[in-house]
């Protein structure tokens, strides 16, 4: 015998309703592979984890003039023909945008311009033209007449994303979604922007310089914190393929406060220049000056150095840099940079061919990091002879052409330097 309903109010007209959700055992459920559609740039696939997933929405942030729409023009441009697109401009008329793409050289032919910022002329527009990706730049533009509020509130922000979500999941379209970013480097709107799209690009570099890196800080189809490698010139924005080696600054003798440590951005390993300069401090508080990484990790690491090290720096400004701009989050930077502080400090410069990483505990050990193999083999194909890695990290058969030094203690490093 059946057995009754629910007298609860809140289930109250839920039994018997016709198409409701069924619970499948996960075992059940078929994983199906999604085809991915390659854009024609391959740092910018990279990132995306090897292409565009039909129906996944992307949001890309960064500094005004950092290059995102220039790369987003481009890479419609670079889609195959028979591959329809459609890029929505709020900020600028179709005349603007035209004119950047004949100065980057690009084929405008298989382009399609709307100059739109309400969001349901926009979606009509869409539904008509059918495009298989489509742009909208900028999502702080575009607004609903849902809400009575501003274009670029949070509840503009936030319902109009969630139309174009929408509309992406039911058509298998891909939307590329442009945003603003805050004086803090985040991007503007609601939190819940981020959470409600399926893949956050970050835009990083100097508007003023001449790189400039596209970093994977979330997706849902791919590795997190990848990176792709650009550099800006007159023809727009060009892939990087090898980006060790620009990062890479050779200089013609050795010099104090400079060392190369091998990161890992994503799935890639790189190698980059971590910069130190020591300096006797005028004031009672030192100053602790890092660019690219964080700077209670700097303090931290040179407390440590005095701990386990015998190397007080409490009276010295200390400065930190990574070159070309790349951020390094990872602790396996630990090593490097105090080996460029130490060698700073002391005025004495590495070897030219000498690569470290590894992460270095408040108890002066040094700790292995994810990815050592990698890392080494990145190093020895740019020309480096000798590494200084933790123990964990040394591969079994060792690195051709390589001397690696494997240690465990902050100690064992400075007695081999």
């Amino acid at each position: 015998m059946p057995s009754p309903p629910s007298r609860n109010p809140r289930f109250a007209g839920y039994a018997g309703r016709p198409g409701r959700a069924q619970v499948q055992a996960l075992a059940d459920v078929a994983p199906e592979q999604q085809a991915r559609l390659a854009t024609g740039i391959g740092e910018l696939d990279r990132v995306l984890g090897g292409g565009l997933v039909p129906g996944s929405v992307v949001l890309i942030g960064g500094d005004p003039g950092i290059g995102k729409s220039t790369l987003l023009l481009q890479a419609l441009a670079a889609l195959p023909p028979e591959t329809s697109s459609l890029y929505v401009s709020g900020e600028e008329s179709p005349q603007q945008v035209s004119l950047r793409a004949r100065r980057l050289g690009l084929n405008p032919a298989h382009l399609r311009l709307l100059a739109e910022t309400r969001v349901e002329d926009l979606l009509a527009a869409v539904d008509r033209e059918r495009p298989r990706v489509l742009v909208v730049d900028s999502i702080q533009t575009v607004y609903t007449d849902l809400l009575q509020s501003a274009p670029g509130s949070v509840a503009q922000v936030r319902e109009s994303a969630a139309q174009l979500v929408r509309y992406a999941k039911q058509s298998g379209t891909v939307v590329f979604l442009v945003g603003h970013v805050t004086r803090e480097g985040t991007i503007a709107g609601p939190r819940v922007l981020e959470h409600m799209v399926d893949t956050v690009l970050y835009f990083e570099g100097d508007p003023g310089g001449r790189f400039r890196v596209v970093r994977a800080v979330k997706n849902r189809f791919g590795a997190v914190n990848e990176l792709g490698v650009f550099a800006m010139g007159d023809g727009g924005l060009r892939e990087i393929g090898n980006p060790s080696a620009i990062f890479l600054s050779r200089h013609d003798e050795p010099v104090p406060g400079s060392v190369i440590m091998a990161t890992r951005e994503g799935t890639r390993p790189l190698l980059v220049e971590v910069q130190a300069l020591v300096d006797s401090g005028r004031s009672a508080s030192p100053r602790r000056v890092p660019l690219g990484m964080d700077q209670g990790r700097l303090a931290m690491l040179l407390a440590v150095l005095h701990r386990h090290g015998g190397v007080a720096m409490y009276d010295q400004d200390v400065y930190v840099n990574v070159v070309g701009g790349v951020r390094v989050g990872e602790t396996a930077a630990d090593l490097a940079v105090l080996l460029a502080v130490l060698s700073s400090f002391r005025g004495r410069p590495l070897p030219v061919d000498l690569v470290v990483f590894g992460e270095v505990g408040l108890a002066g050990e040094i700790r292995p990091v994810p990815g050592g193999p990698e890392r080494l083999h990145e190093a020895a194909k740019h020309g480096f002879r000798r590494a200084i890695v933790p123990r964990a990290n040394v591969p079994k058969g060792g690195v051709r052409g390589m001397e690696v030094h494997a240690v465990q203690r902050l100690s064992e490093v400075l007695e081999r330097l």
